[in-house]
């Protein structure tokens, strides 16, 4: 019987940690409207793609994988930490397409811990498409 409560309560811990974390996939008017309420907005592309398409305004720029694909985590983790203070403070990821983010998203929230995590389903290619402004990485 102890057994089984055991297991109960730990299968309930971990159950209860996974539907706090929280991966929301987001289009361009929720964007706007977290860019509105002074959410972080992180881009995780490489400096010669913000060159190429510009940025967000506001957003911070922090590479995640370089041009050949390898991950700094821990450096990004330093840079990200100084953003996003605490694991319950949301914040927005943005990239080209919205592959690397939902990557990025998921580490942080389900090994991590962080609680709601923003993925902009699209990334940038999608709020260029639709007109939306951008600056250059230099403005920043």
């Amino acid at each position: 019987m102890t057994r089984i409560l055991m297991a109960v309560s730990a299968f309930a811990l971990l159950f209860s940690a996974h539907l706090q974390a929280e991966v929301i996939h987001i289009n361009n008017a929720q964007l706007q409207e977290l860019l509105d309420q002074n959410i972080p907005l992180i881009d995780v592309r490489t400096p010669p793609e913000w060159k190429q398409t510009g940025v967000v305004e506001g957003s911070h720029l922090m590479m995640f994988f370089d041009e050949k694909g390898q991950a700094d985590v821990g450096g990004w983790l330093d840079q990200f930490s100084a953003i996003v203070v605490d694991k319950e403070q949301p914040v927005v990821l943005i990239c080209r397409s919205g592959n690397r983010t939902a990557r990025i998203a998921h580490f942080l929230s389900e090994q991590l811990g962080y609680d709601k995590i923003y993925n902009v389903q699209l990334g940038i290619r999608d709020w260029i498409r639709e007109g939306l402004p951008t600056v250059a990485p230099s403005e920043q």
